[in-house]
Formats: structure tokens, sequence, C-alpha cells
């Protein structure tokens, strides 16, 4: 897939999610099969810029290309000047957040709130467009609410303002991630506009994967949630799209080379004091769905040390061996203990 002047590898993205796709975590997915990640949503107000927790948003050093951060705020020209400060920092794609639909956010006239004036996204798309000589893409919800969805009418204002690709969240911000996915629309947006189209929403799996795909014609799709704890999710997409068949559960062995390898990268980025707390978000979603998961997520959370935390995940890893030598995932509703 193409994007401005980037080859893609393949139409399988990462999400852009706060507190979760941090530059380790975006290049461990793009090191097992994604074709694209966008950064976490970065400010657009400069007092904040110099802050420490917007420097590592904006961190892309050594990840592999093409990078791409995120923005957010509701004045263009402050959006604006977000996107030429980090392109002057090595960004190669802008993304403009309008599909945010946390309440501190929408508060802020950010993120999906601004869908409720038409005016002021044309404002804000035309500004970042003609502020960067980089594609600008647009990340966006069907509407405000169900009773006020304008994804059409949004999707025509970013092609007309020079938008590169979009990317759909088949929810409203009322829905946030309640109910099922509105692939109806996506699939209405990908035929009223000539850009590329990106599906979100609900993609869990190889054969949803397939199925949204086809439901929609989009160009790509993209994986938020169901990557927390199986970055592997891109390469068993991939392989399924493209043979039809589905591999198997990573190998123990395997699974454990790469949370230590990740947890390397995330207390190398964070230091140890932050990385060892950061981490057990990502500790817990990688075992939650194993067997002893929950058990051992509770155990987790009381270490302070990164490399207790790391002998705890090696220890944990080699007793799952009892259980064969993949990985062997819970069936939902059931609790198994180790």
């Amino acid at each position: 897939m193409q994007l401005g002047p980037y080859q893609l590898r393949n139409n399988i993205f990462v999400a852009p999610m706060a507190g979760v796709t941090d530059r380790p975590f975006r290049q461990l997915c793009k090191e097992l099969g994604a074709g694209y990640a966008v950064s976490e949503m970065a400010a657009s107000n400069p007092r904040l810029w110099a802050s420490e927790k917007s420097a590592r948003r904006i961190n892309h050093e050594g990840e592999m290309e093409p990078k791409a951060v995120q923005i957010a705020g509701a004045d263009p020209q402050m959006l604006a000047e977000a996107a030429r400060f980090n392109v002057d920092r090595g960004a190669q794609i802008i993304d403009i957040n309008m599909g945010c639909p946390v309440k501190k956010v929408c508060n802020k006239w950010c993120g999906s709130a601004l869908l409720q004036d038409e005016q002021l996204v044309s404002t804000i798309l035309e500004a970042v467009v003609n502020a960067v000589n980089v594609p600008v893409t647009l990340k966006f919800r069907t509407g405000w609410d169900r009773a006020h969805k304008n994804a059409l009418s949004i999707a025509r204002i970013a092609e007309q303002a020079g938008i590169a690709m979009l990317t759909l969240h088949g929810r409203t911000r009322a829905d946030g991630y309640r109910g099922q996915a509105e692939y109806d629309t996506i699939a209405a947006v990908k035929s009223a506009v000539a850009i590329p189209v990106v599906a979100n929403g609900d993609i869990d799996s190889p054969h949803k994967a397939k199925y949204v795909l086809e439901q929609t014609g989009a160009d790509a799709i993209m994986i938020g949630r169901a990557a927390q704890g199986r970055p592997w999710i891109f390469r068993e997409i991939d392989y399924f799209l493209r043979t039809g068949n589905l591999l198997p559960s990573p190998l123990i062995e395997e699974a454990r080379a790469l949370m230590s390898h990740h947890l390397r990268a995330h207390y190398n980025f964070y230091g140890e004091y932050l990385g060892v707390r950061t981490a057990r978000k990502h500790i817990g979603w990688y075992v939650q769905d194993l067997v002893g998961g929950e058990a051992f997520r509770q155990q987790m959370n009381l270490l302070e040390d990164c490399h207790a935390q790391l002998a705890a995940v090696d220890a944990y890893f080699e007793s799952q061996y009892k259980h064969g030598e993949r990985l062997q995932y819970v069936p939902a509703g059931q609790k198994l203990a180790a």
C-alpha cells in the first residue's frame, strides 16, 4: 500500500493508543508484521512540548520507517505549528486526532468533539496540510452521537483539504467502545472518496480482519486493543490474508524471548522507576488469557524492581511448559489455575 512517498509492506496497521503505543511497543509490532504504526496522541499546546511525557510520545529515534506522529488540539494554527515542530524532529507523516472519545479530551473541544463543527474541521485540516510537506492523515469517528453522524461529510471535507488517508473507527463518540462497529458506514465512506480508507474497530482475529476488508472495501485495517499483549496478531493476520491458513499460537520460548526483549526496551525507554511500573499493564495483557495468568498478574504487580520483574516473567513462562510447547489460551469465561 502506498502512503505519500512511502510504500508500506502491508495493509495491517497499529492504532495509536494513549499509554500503549509508545516507541518500544510500536517497534515490536512492526517487527512482528505490522505495516504501519502511529504514535500516541501528542498535545498541540507548545507549553507542553518540553515536558518529559510529551518528549517520550514524539520520540521515534531508531524506529522503523515511516515515522508517524499523531497530534491533537482544537486551534488550527497551534496544530499547524505542532505539525511543523514534529516534522522538524523527524516525523514523516502527521496524523490528526478527531477520534478520541475520552471525556477529558472532548471537554477541551479536542478529539471527536471536533466533529460537531465541520467548519472548524475544515480549517484545521487545511492549516495542517499547508503547514508541512509530508502526508497528513486523519483519524475520526462516525459522528458525535447516533443522531448526529456525519462521517461522509467529514470524509469529503478531508479529501478536499488534501488529507492523504482516512482512518475511520466505526463508532460515534457517544458509543465509546460499546456495541458493534459500523462497517456499513466505513463502506459508505470508502465509496465516497478517492483517497485510501482504513477500517478500525473490533478487529481481533485473522478471520475478522478478512471479513472487515471484504465488507468495507477498505484499503487497510487498523488493530488497537486486540494487539495489547498479542503483538504477533499482525503476522497472524498477514499470513491468513496471504495464504488462507492460520498460524499456530506462538511457541512458549518465542513468547518468552519477545517479552524479555519488549521489557528491556521498555525499561531503557522509561528508566527503571517508571519503566517497571508502566510495564505492569503490558505484562498483564500478555498473560491475561493464559493459564494462571490472573494470579501471576496480581503477584507481579507487587514487584518494584526491573530485575525481579524480568525474573518473575521468565519463571511464569517456564511454568507454561507443562501445558505444551505453545501458548495455551484459556477459553472465554474460564480461569484456569497454573
